[in-house]
């Protein structure tokens, strides 16, 4: 005799449903009828968009390679001696300074100008009204002819009388002077992308971190500014790019930065263009270098909005590739 659990247990047999059929097609009298084939669209007009813009680019690539007025051997020649590589550690060095610097001035700034006290939030717009409306140029040599406003700089009691006085000659060189002025400069721009980095938090993040109990400075140190970040990496890798750029312009100062240097030589051998490409290709080969940096840097940060983080350029050209074999495989399949 069965026992009633053996009775309501079910079989693996009757378990399992078969899959339901679909009824084929009909025309009423019983006879099936083939369904039309399904085609795939074909984009006549971004084929033909991609063909010419790769054959303007093929034109483009063959007129800078055999444009013999290039001198790509000597691009290669004066691509690695001393003078170029001592003018490119000192544009790189000149860039890291900066960044550090500006971030370290405008986050104050920023946090000035989102506080509730209006003397520290005025002083806060001021500087940065001030120096977003300068042009950079006018700025370094501004700092650069300091001395005739200021001969000397004293250390001492205010409207008192001074410990220690300094000839602004002496203090100021043209590599100090520029790291003044792209410092200053910059720290405009970084208080803005900080700034709007920080108000793209949303407000409930504060209000649930006094609710409790963390105080302001802690709440923005621990929980607003790690989240303001993913706003912040993009403008500031941006900001970097652009730095890295614009410390060209200190060759107005006789900064031995990479264009001076190779302005140096093309000044002896008379040989502009080729050593205009070794700036040229040395900048392209640097900017690479910080996008690359600054996407990893992005999917760092990027962990906590969203369930997969961003494939790597190297994945996302793989799973292109898998696309396309894939693509080619129907494609044969069907045509057989």
């Amino acid at each position: 005799m069965a026992s009633p659990s053996d009775v309501h247990r079910p079989s693996p047999v009757s378990a399992s449903f078969p899959p339901p059929r679909h009824p084929s097609p009909s025309d009423g009298r019983g006879h099936e009828v083939d369904l039309p084939r399904i085609v795939p669209r074909r984009h006549v007009g971004r084929r033909l968009t991609a063909v010419v813009a790769l054959l303007v680019f093929a034109m483009v690539v063959n007129s800078v390679v055999r444009n013999r007025a290039f001198q790509w051997d000597v691009v290669g020649r004066y691509f690695t001696t001393t003078a170029v590589l001592e003018g490119l550690l000192l544009t790189l060095w000149l860039t890291g300074v900066v960044m550090v610097l500006g971030f370290l001035l405008g986050t104050p700034l920023a946090v000035m100008r989102l506080s509730a006290n209006p003397v520290l939030r005025t002083l806060s717009w001021g500087y940065v009204w001030i120096f977003r409306s300068t042009p950079l140029l006018v700025q370094l040599l501004f700092w650069f002819n300091i001395g005739a406003l200021y001969p000397t700089l004293g250390l001492g009691i205010p409207f008192g009388p001074e410990f220690v006085t300094v000839k602004t000659v002496n203090l100021l060189g043209p590599t100090l002077t520029a790291v003044i002025g792209l410092t200053l400069h910059e720290a405009a721009y970084a208080a803005e992308v900080v700034r709007g980095g920080i108000l793209s938090v949303d407000a409930g993040q504060t209000e649930a971190a006094q609710a409790l109990g963390i105080g302001r400075p802690r709440a923005l140190r621990r929980i607003v500014v790690p989240q303001a970040m993913r706003a912040i990496v993009p403008t500031a890798g941006n900001m970097l790019i652009g730095t890295l750029k614009g410390t060209s312009i200190v060759s107005v100062l006789a900064v031995h930065d990479l264009l001076y240097s190779v302005q140096l030589v093309y000044n002896q051998t008379y040989q502009v263009i080729p050593l205009l490409m070794v700036a040229t290709v040395w900048y392209i080969a640097v900017t690479t270098v910080l996008g690359a940096g600054q996407f990893y840097v992005e999917r760092h940060y990027a962990r906590g909005s969203a369930r997969a983080l961003p494939p790597t350029p190297l994945r996302r050209l793989g799973i292109r590739l898998a696309d396309l074999r894939a693509r080619l495989e129907r494609a044969t399949a069907r045509r057989g």
